[in-house]
């Protein structure tokens, strides 16, 4: 028996000894990390094969196990080419960019050369970290050991460049770095290094440089012409990156997922989505335009073309979309006012068991804000928490704007505080929602830190600085603020920057001097910007000055409705009831129709809705009841109703009885009888709150014991102990 069990030992060794030799010989039959770790034991048994180590590196290498690879790696006292290969490849496939240039460097320190399989993944390494001393460096080498000649170091090179955002002769430094890095008896390299670099002219663009380097290959693939689109395109030479797709095409070459997936953001960019159509029918007739990252391209440029039904479609004949593709159709849904349709789509998502990613969140934020649902946006705070993305900058920036847009500020601020590292997106965020909360110096204050610790703010973070201004009424700030924007950051105001100036003037009451800066500016100002003036106008009551603004405004927009409303409104306040009424003739002539104004208000995750004088809904009854008793109390505490917005020839009491019956009051009222003592009121208005409504509320507030926040259609009302966050200047 035991002779036989000794027989048996033997037999399954040989046995094992045979399968490990064949599994050396093919590796492409190991699939995964346990197998590959089974090999690996064997061979630590005893097993003495040539390059056994090296052969166990590679395989380790081929299936990306960084870790593993490094342990084999560190056994081999005396690495070959392959074996260095071998390591630098994987961490490059995984991503250890850093390491990747260390493992070169310790490579170059014995004098091994590098080969056509290294190379290009030293060079993705650079390009990655965006090296460009090291580059230019790695380019020598390249020339040195006439591997520039070489398609994928070519390639390589060329996405370096694309990258680093073109090469900088400078021959010298060139001279030194080669020097070090070959030592003596260099002078024919840079000879090689002169003729071939000085062309790459110090003067050229980026892809000018790239262009001579595609040029100069004496081999090119599909990823050659790829590698220049995409530069192209990357550095906004649109027409250069469709004319080189047209040059692709006539030499033979087949435009793939990666060249059209690149090229089909140029149509929503150009605005020329025809031209993408024929990109969408090119797709089809190939069969690619069920492939993922085709689909994401046509569904992100229908989107910006605002043809989301089209990007529904594209999303409906992939077979198998990926995140990518549902971030995608869900941020089409958001950019497009479709806010439900992309929670909805969001929720689909996860049905289907793929894991949101941060970009989904920063996506998916935006559609919270808009629609104020701030329990949609806690429950999307909380899967980023339990998903392990509060730590992204991008995610937290979307959530301090999130939750400043949906009414709770200090929320924002805390999430603000609590970043690590606060990009121009977070800064602008929290600056904005100071500006649309009432601490306008909180936001400026914000903005002088911005500029200390961040160096310089863009266009929009001066577009809520000046905001901030303008909720405030702070006119000489303002001014210096737009002044400092071009002359000591270059920015060149655009509309929003102008519009910002115009409106802190007309709500101070500077009205003829609005007109003048409007009326000066290096732009031509739109329609948007004159009704800023006219609503100014409405409130210092200056009817001359409206006529000549609305004027412009009907020139430039002659089917809006809002100019003609207020000039309706400018009219009855100055008791011209014929113009008023010959303005609402004229309204009807032209099929305009007002906006009914409504309000929102959320309770227990359900959002409720209210018009003027609403008694469809099922609380009207005990609504009106609260009414009636809060009225008595606020008439006792001093409260007298503000009538002169009530623009109709009705008796003083019909006008009253036409305040009482405001949506933001009835969404109020139903707040306070639907919610324990103490909890805050949060109402949404799709108009500006008028005089008589702000001090009511501010009544309603104190008699309740409540905090009550309106946001109209202009900005966030914080009512509590008898006053407003606004100062009363909205």
């Amino acid at each position: 028996m035991a002779a036989s069990a000794v027989q048996a030992a033997q037999t399954a060794a040989v046995t094992t000894k045979s399968i490990a030799k064949s599994l050396l010989r093919d590796p492409s039959s190991i699939h995964s990390r346990c197998q590959a770790q089974q090999l690996h034991a064997q061979l630590l048994k005893g097993y003495s094969f040539p390059y056994t180590a090296s052969s166990i590196l590679a395989i380790y290498s081929r299936l990306c196990l960084p870790d593993d690879s490094f342990r084999a790696f560190s056994f081999i006292p005396s690495p070959s080419p392959s074996s260095w290969t071998s390591i630098i490849s994987c961490s490059a496939a995984a991503g250890l960019f850093s390491h990747v240039l260390f493992l070169f460097q310790r490579m170059r320190s014995t004098g091994a050369p590098p080969n056509h399989k290294l190379l290009p993944n030293v060079l993705k390494a650079c390009a990655a970290l965006r090296s460009s001393k090291l580059g230019e460096s790695l380019h020598a080498c390249a020339i040195s050991f006439g591997l520039d000649s070489d398609l994928f170091t070519g390639n390589a090179l060329m996405n370096l460049y694309c990258k680093l955002g073109g090469f900088q002769n400078d021959l010298n430094r060139s001279e030194e770095m080669l020097s070090r890095d070959f030592g003596g008896g260099c002078a024919s390299k840079i000879g090689i290094l002169e003729r071939n670099i000085s062309r790459l002219s110090a003067g050229a663009s980026p892809m000018d440089n790239v262009r001579k380097l595609f040029e100069e290959m004496p081999e090119r693939d599909v990823v050659s012409w790829n590698t220049v689109i995409g530069g192209d395109v990357e550095n906004g030479l649109y027409v250069e990156a469709l004319r080189m797709v047209m040059e692709m095409i006539s030499v033979g070459l087949r435009p793939d997922s990666f060249t059209l997936s690149t090229v089909i953001p140029i149509f929503a960019e150009l605005g020329n989505v025809s031209k993408g159509k024929e990109i969408h029918g090119y797709t089809i007739r190939n069969g690619l335009d069920r492939e993922v990252f085709i689909g994401s391209s046509l569904i992100d440029m229908y989107a910006k073309c605002t043809l989301v039904e089209y990007s529904y479609r594209v999303m409906g004949f992939l077979p198998n979309p990926d995140a990518v593709a549902w971030n995608s159709i869900i941020a089409a849904s958001v950019q497009n006012g479709q806010f439900d349709e992309g929670l909805r789509l969001f929720r689909e998502m996860l049905a289907v068991k793929l894991k949101p990613m941060a970009v989904t969140f920063s996506c998916l934020m935006p559609a919270c804000a808009h629609l104020t649902t701030l329990h949609l946006g806690k429950q999307l705070h909380s899967y980023v928490i339990r998903g392990g993305f509060d730590g992204n900058v991008f995610v937290q920036s979307a959530l301090v704007d999130m939750y400043a847009k949906c009414g709770n500020i200090c929320v924002a601020r805390r999430i603000f505080d609590a970043m690590p590292s606060v990009d121009m997106v977070g800064w602008t965020s929290m600056i904005m929602g100071y500006a649309l909360h009432g601490p306008a110096y909180e936001a400026l204050n914000l903005f002088r830190s911005m500029e200390m610790e961040n160096g310089k703010p863009n266009y929009v973070a001066f577009v809520a600085v000046l905001t901030a201004c303008s909720h405030a009424g702070l006119v000489d700030e303002a001014q210096k603020f737009f002044d400092r924007m071009t002359k000591d950051y270059g920015i060149t105001p655009c509309l929003e920057h102008y519009a910002a100036v115009a409106d802190v003037l007309g709500r101070a009451g500077k009205v003829e001097e609005a007109y003048d800066f409007i009326s000066k500016m290096h732009i031509k100002p739109t329609s948007s910007v004159w009704s800023i003036l006219l609503g100014a106008c409405r409130v210092y009551k200056n009817a001359e000055l409206a006529e000549k603004v609305a004027k412009k405004i009907f020139e430039l927009e002659p089917s809006e409705i809002a100019p003609h409303l207020i000039m309706s409104n400018i009219y009855s306040a100055s008791g011209k009831w014929k113009e008023a009424a010959d303005m609402r003739m004229l309204m009807r002539k032209k099929g305009l129709k007002k906006q009914p104004a409504c309000s929102w208000i959320e309770i227990k995750n359900k959002v409720h809705g209210f018009v003027a004088h609403d008694v469809s809904h099922p609380c009207y009854g005990n609504i009106t009841e609260a009414w009636e008793a809060l009225k008595d109390q606020m008439k006792r505490e001093g409260y007298v109703p503000n009538t002169e917005d009530v623009l109709h020839d009705v008796e003083e009491e019909q006008k009253i009885a036409n305040l009482c019956g405001h949506s933001e009051r009835l969404a109020i009222v139903f707040g306070i009888i639907s919610t324990p003592p103490g909890t805050t009121i949060r109402v949404t208005k799709n108009i500006r709150v008028c005089v008589d409504c702000h001090t009511a509320i501010k009544f309603i507030s104190k008699i309740v014991g409540r905090e009550i926040i309106v946001r109209d259609f202009n900005r966030f009302h914080h009512f509590k102990d008898n006053g407003c966050s606004c100062g009363d200047f909205w």
